[in-house]
């Protein structure tokens, strides 16, 4: 049940967009303090984007200078996907804007990007054999998840096309290589079901792997079947109503 709370209501900002606009606005300020509160968020320098319900070129990203403790729905820019790249002049993260514009732009079925760079994700970004299917919650990614080469901090607009060519045209999970992680979703709550399935299973991995305890191995055929069951999961509304919930015991001010 939905907590009993009376949420303010921001005039200068909700009376300005379409109600779409400010129901994804508020889930990806909850988005933004749900991974804050998991310590996923690494300072300023990682980002989660929503693409706009009823402008499909634009999308909503945080103010560079705001942690993801303090986003709220109101704070949250509204970038053009088709426009000129955007920096630190405009209190927007350069790398935050190429990444972001670059899945959005080479997918239109993804409307919703999560990019962290925690230590469980850089770790598993260098890791030479990649993410290893070892447990249920890895074998989501099974042959799902792709893998980008790091070409240093991504600030110009021209590694877009390698981005969109290396996500490829049905994955929801990227391995930035020497970086982090991204995954995606056609919904938030889909991008931030993936980002913690796939955090969850990089770092199972990781600490088998640094136990040195024998690995033991699932069929490809098994693998293969726990993805599809995954795919078919309808789950999503459930967990992230569960999470709306915890963050609005937390601090509802992510609503206003």
């Amino acid at each position: 049940m939905a907590l009993n709370v009376a949420y303010p209501k921001n005039s200068s900002t909700q009376d300005s967009v379409s109600p779409a606009e400010w129901q994804a606005r508020i889930d990806l300020a909850a988005a933004y303090r749900f991974v804050a509160n998991k310590q996923w968020d690494g300072g300023l320098f990682n980002h989660l984007s929503v693409r706009v319900p009823d402008d499909s070129k634009r999308f909503l990203l945080k103010p560079h200078d705001l942690l993801f403790e303090e986003v709220t729905a109101s704070s949250l820019i509204k970038l053009d996907l088709d426009g000129a790249p955007v920096g630190f002049k405009d209190n927007v993260n350069p790398a935050g804007f190429t990444i972001h514009s670059a899945v959005l732009n080479g997918r239109p079925d993804i409307n919703a990007v999560c990019h962290v760079h925690t230590v469980i994700g850089e770790a598993i970004s260098a890791h030479g054999k990649g993410l290893r299917p070892l447990a249920q919650g890895g074998m989501k990614f099974y042959n799902r998840i792709s893998y980008h080469e790091f070409e240093g901090i991504a600030e110009h607009s021209d590694e877009c096309a390698r981005l969109q060519r290396d996500l490829g045209p049905k994955n929801m999970a990227l391995i930035l290589r020497n970086h982090g992680v991204l995954t995606a979703g056609t919904t938030m709550s889909q991008a931030v079901s993936n980002l913690a399935d796939l955090l969850g299973a990089a770092e199972a991995q990781l600490r088998l792997e640094a136990a040195g305890a024998p690995v033991h191995e699932v069929s490809a055929e098994i693998c293969e079947h726990t993805a599809q069951q995954f795919e078919r999961s309808s789950q999503g509304a459930a967990s992230w109503n569960a999470i709306l919930r915890q963050m609005d015991r937390l601090d509802p001010s992510y609503r206003n």
